[in-house]
């Protein structure tokens, strides 16, 4: 396999992707969050919330124990499990999953770990095999999670409508679902890991030019940090922090952007009836579709004017939708459009901070450093939602008054943000 990549490696893309397109499942989480408020489930807001915040941090957390296992084993191993993991979630999820602590076990944890495990591979083995384009292919090798969200959502709701008619087993629609899609992402994982094989050791593309760092030229040292060491650095922290709220605005609004947005929308003046299937669309077709754009924009942003500017500039963009969401999700188009901006500069952190672990603590160890830089999803993945979730059921009298507080937090922090990443700049070469 590996000489058939050497001779096309835009077969690393293609795997990237399909796995990618698997894995973008945790974000269609929102199609399923006002069913299971519903009879036979009963749940919370915030309980909703919960299993999405556990399956992040599931995810996080596990993706630094798969960077460390990866370079034991080698990428395709280390996807092959998360395939597994995710599609066995999934499944147990829908036969077994009918209350809240089975949810929490099947699809938060044992499909968050699946997800952690595959999600490293195509970024880890996409940098190594394009090492002139880290940008892009970083962007290209994470733009399917995004997509992947409004491939589910679309199939479960407003276009396939499998929650309404599916039933497998005798399950109810929520199961059948579950049931379904946790084949198709173990089928769809196995397939995408034939290709995550490293180049051979000294590989380059053709013509390439590896660029001359300064300790390079100085021949006082190397820039490339082991997880050890790169825990030691500033740099490390402010990066963690400034991806962290970044992260957390976006994963806030996807987890409640379908349940707000129909109280935004009510608020507005439009029935239940009709603000249900536009809040759907704000998330499963605008978010998502603008998610996966947002990945693959920035890279070429961050390929051309660096990578600190261009996390800069996407925080402060982030901030400000954040901060006029709110009332922009009482008329339709507004809410499109908000929902449209959050996703794009969501999407922007998966394209950003990969290339950000490169480049500051080198590429060689970029598997297992994004590893520890990658906590920060699952810290914004507790937060941001479970805290939404928490306004929403003290204030549930106040109608989408009590979404107001989350919101302007997550902007606030997002500014926050754009002022921490201005700071990080390279730090020493370690001595050789």
């Amino acid at each position: 396999m590996s000489e058939v990549l050497m001779r096309n490696r835009w077969l690393v893309v293609v795997g990237a992707v399909l796995i990618q397109l698997a894995l973008g499942a945790i974000y269609a989480w929102s199609v399923f969050t006002d069913f299971l408020k519903e009879p036979p489930y009963g749940f919370t807001a915030t309980q909703t919330q919960i299993v999405f915040s556990v399956g992040l941090a599931s995810f996080a957390v596990v993706m630094v124990l798969a960077g460390r296992w990866m370079a034991k084993v080698g990428p395709r191993t280390v996807a092959l499990t998360g395939g597994l993991f995710l599609g066995l979630g999934y499944v147990l999820g829908g036969f077994l999953g009918q209350t809240f602590a089975l949810q929490v076990l099947f699809i938060g944890l044992l499909g968050g770990a699946g997800i952690g495990l595959a999600y490293v591979t195509p970024i880890a083995v996409g940098m190594r095999w394009y090492v002139d384009k880290k940008g892009l292919i970083s962007g290209l090798a994470v733009a399917g999670f995004g997509a992947g969200a409004l491939l589910w959502i679309q199939l479960a709701g407003p276009w396939g409508r499998l929650l309404y008619n599916l039933e497998l087993f005798g399950l109810p629609g929520v199961q059948s679902v579950f049931v379904l899609y946790g084949v198709i992402f173990l089928v769809m994982v196995s397939i995408g890991a034939l290709c995550m094989i490293y180049p051979p050791d000294g590989w380059q593309p053709a013509g390439y030019r590896p660029p001359q760092t300064a300790a390079t030229e100085r021949g006082t040292g190397t820039t490339e940090y082991e997880s050890g060491q790169m825990l030691r650095t500033p740099q490390f922290y402010l990066i963690l922090l400034t991806f962290a709220f970044s992260a957390m605005a976006g994963l806030m609004t996807i987890g409640i952007i379908k349940l707000f947005g129909i109280d935004a929308l009510q608020a507005g003046g439009l029935a239940p009836e009709r603000a249900a299937p536009i809040a759907a669309t704000a998330a499963g077709v605008f978010l998502a579709l603008f998610n996966g754009a947002g990945r693959i924009t920035w890279g070429i942003v961050s390929d051309r004017v660096g990578w600190r500017r261009s996390a800069v500039a996407m925080c402060v963009m982030q901030g400000a939708a954040m901060l006029v969401f709110f009332w922009m999700g009482q008329t339709t188009a507004l809410l499109f459009l908000g929902a449209a901006l959050i996703g794009f500069n969501f999407g922007g952190n998966f394209a950003l901070f990969p290339v950000a672990t490169a480049e500051t603590f080198g590429a060689k160890n970029v598997g297992k450093n994004y590893g520890w830089v990658f906590l920060a999803y699952g810290l914004a993945g507790i937060a941001g939602p479970v805290m939404a979730g928490n306004f929403k059921d003290m204030g549930a009298e106040r109608g989408v008054e009590a979404w107001l507080p989350a919101f302007v937090i997550s902007g606030v922090l997002c500014l926050v943000a754009a002022a921490l990443v201005a700071r990080v700049r390279p730090p020493r070469a370690l001595s050789v």
